[in-house]
């Protein structure tokens, strides 16, 4: 499935009326430069979900950072690594 179909859909599922007027997803830019990416599980079925961190760093330009901790999923990455970002929030949440 194509990760931005896919986050659009989950996102439409969680707003029930309330949960969109204080949480969200907010994928916004970095200086080293890349990505960072917040998205809120307060209010969710994965508000309580444990996972390992993960880290991979393969270059400077090519690394990603992405944990949940107190209800929010945070992930950042390289220039280039918005989708890896993005897929590894899906796995998370789908279990895969």
């Amino acid at each position: 499935m194509e990760i931005l179909s896919w986050l659009q859909e989950w996102y439409s599922k969680q707003c029930d009326g309330d949960w969109e007027h204080g949480n969200g997803i907010k994928i916004t830019t970095i200086d080293n430069p890349g990505w960072y990416v917040t998205v809120s599980l307060n209010g969710t079925h994965f508000e309580e979900i444990r996972v390992d961190v993960v880290q991979v760093d393969r270059t400077d330009e090519d690394w990603i950072y992405c944990k949940i901790e107190d209800g929010c999923f945070t992930g950042a990455g390289g220039p280039g690594n918005l989708e890896e970002i993005l897929n590894t929030f899906h796995k998370w949440v789908t279990f895969e």
